[in-house]
């Protein structure tokens, strides 16, 4: 008995300890560091503050980002670090961190995780924490898995980040742009060229080795072109090259070696108050499509509260998804406000005065979710089939409604939804594929050609800690990650019947009745509608069209 009394207070010794060690490491130990990459980077004598001879005449005009005027650096070249002036923060951990979840797994994230006292010590944008993360995070990864989390999930991250002043007044109006990374330039090169416009991505390279047919990162990083005159060597391709406009971080000694070759440096300091972040309506481009599990920025806090709350959570959705399975819809409302699930409803109009119950309507839905059918029946308390495109099988055998699986051969879809019509009421979303952001996709004509007793319903669901859609990922586990969310939220609500007019019958062609509907649906959300497919959608996040093999 004495045992467990004493665990406690010796690992809270330990901890105090080791925070103790960390905290003299870090003040101590590297200070022969600090002051050779001090003396490196402080500017020749030639490339004073006024103009003088020396690299091109540069003049390393030092100011603060809020005195940055408009278009400063049109039509010439502009060099900006990504990590702490083209986004706002210098933490790198939270995109190695995504890199190590989303590419890797669980059980590595929780290393990356237990690793980083260590990077803290070390200092995160030191190369020594650069390179501890980066063999935690990408050795035995496949290229392709990194490269999809390049692709399908930092882009949302980094543009979410994005500092909006860096970016409309020095980075926006550049003729050449060039991004220098102190990360792997595996995981910002696609983002940044694709939409960032950069011609010139600048960062370290890993290594990797070829096991068989497949290569394999090994997490060391390879000996890359250093700060400086070789960056824009490498950027511009030019043996004299000197960048008109520079923008580094403040204090950082890596930044500031490329100070002596820029004509004018702009200094984004740590101590300046935060910069507003890019609207939505400013992106480069929309962003419509992105993947991954999780749905906040993976800082060291948040991901140690996510691990402490990560059983707390699958307890949760065993919980939620049996009250929708086992109890009846009556009451299933209340024992899921219990359990912490919030639904809202509205818009849904009393059955008939005669008591006679309305066969055959076709339920037009937004798709969020995979669980969009089941909220359906239950706001309108009674099973409502519903139609599927790919569903794992496990979520076919513990879906409390009826699925039915189409085929994508017109014909043969056309007959089974008929068929299903004249047994009674249907679900449908011609959208085909989840989308997260608020974007609906383009609707398939073929429910508005076999029906004219039609009712749109907007559906949305919000999470705060792991989304319950994936493209790459696995599909069974999207209902447990979706309830697994501390509180998950959905609405519903019922526009009405179409009007006849917009129908068929009243002579209008599917195409025009689909898109009538995707409009209607479109203003009840605040969404803006779009003409993508299904197929963009999984070409783009995973890579394949989106068929799950039998």
């Amino acid at each position: 008995m004495v045992f467990p009394a004493v665990l406690p207070k010796v690992a809270a010794r330990w901890l105090f300890t080791f925070y103790r060690a960390a905290r003299k490491l870090r003040r101590h130990a590297f200070q022969l560091y600090n002051r050779n990459a001090a003396a490196a980077a402080k500017p020749p004598p030639s490339a004073a503050v006024s103009q003088q001879q020396g690299h091109g005449a540069a003049a390393a005009t030092a100011r603060q980002s809020a005195a940055i005027p408009d278009a400063a650096s049109a039509g010439g070249t502009v060099v900006c670090d990504v990590h702490g002036a083209l986004l706002p923060s210098t933490a790198l951990f939270p995109y190695f961190m995504l890199v190590a979840f989303e590419g890797g797994s669980l059980l590595r994230g929780a290393l990356l995780l237990c690793a980083f006292p260590l990077v803290w010590a070390l200092g995160e944008r030191r190369g020594a924490a650069v390179r501890v993360m980066a063999f935690v995070t990408f050795a035995g990864l496949a290229p392709r898995d990194a490269d999809l989390v390049a692709r399908a999930v930092l882009p949302k991250h980094y543009m979410e980040q994005l500092n909006a002043l860096v970016y409309e007044r020095l980075w926006l109006p550049a003729r050449r742009k060039v991004a220098v990374t102190a990360a792997p330039r595996v995981m910002s090169e696609w983002f940044l060229r694709e939409y960032m416009a950069a011609d010139a991505v600048v960062g370290p390279e890993l290594h990797h080795v070829a096991v068989g047919r497949r290569r394999y990162f090994t997490g060391l990083l390879l000996p890359g072109p250093a700060p400086g005159r070789d960056v824009l060597r490498e950027a511009c391709g030019a043996e004299g090259a000197v960048a008109d406009v520079g923008v580094v971080t403040s204090p950082n000694p890596v930044d500031q070696l490329l100070v002596p070759y820029c004509k004018e440096v702009y200094v984004v300091s740590r101590e300046s108050p935060k910069s507003a972040k890019l609207a939505r309506d400013k992106y480069p481009k929309p962003l419509i499509f992105h993947d991954g599990r999780l749905a906040f920025l993976p800082t060291p806090a948040a991901m140690f509260a996510f691990f402490l709350f990560l059983p707390l959570g699958v307890i949760l959705s065993v919980i939620r998804i049996n009250i929708g399975i086992v109890l009846p819809y009556k009451i299933n409302f209340v024992a899921g406000a219990i359990f912490g699930v919030r639904f809202r409803t509205s818009g849904l109009r009393a059955p008939p005065a005669d008591g006679k119950r309305r066969r055959g309507v076709l339920y037009v839905c937004t798709h969020r979710t995979l669980v969009d059918p089941i909220m359906l029946s239950t706001a309108l308390r009674k099973p409502v089939p519903a139609l599927t495109y790919s569903l794992s099988r496990l979520s076919e055998l513990i879906a409390p409604i009826k699925t039915v699986r189409l085929t994508r051969d017109r014909a043969r879809d056309a007959e089974t939804m008929s068929r299903l019509l004249k047994q009674g009421d249907l679900a449908v979303c011609p959208e085909g594929t989840t989308c997260r952001e608020p974007y609906l996709l383009r609707f398939s004509p073929l429910f508005a050609e076999l029906a004219d007793d039609m009712e749109p319903v907007a559906l949305d669901a919000q999470v705060t800690t792991l989304y319950g859609t994936t493209a790459s990922g696995h599909k069974w586990l999207d209902p447990v990650a979706f309830f697994a969310n501390p509180v998950p939220s959905y609405r519903v609500e019922f526009l009405g019947a179409v009007p006849r007019e917009w129908t068929r019958a009243g002579g209008r062609t599917g195409v025009e009745v689909a898109n009538w509907v995707q409009r209607r649906l479109g203003e009840a959300l605040g969404f803006e509608c779009t003409g993508l497919t299904r197929r963009d959608k999984y070409m783009m996040l995973a890579g394949n069209d989106g068929v799950v093999a039998k």
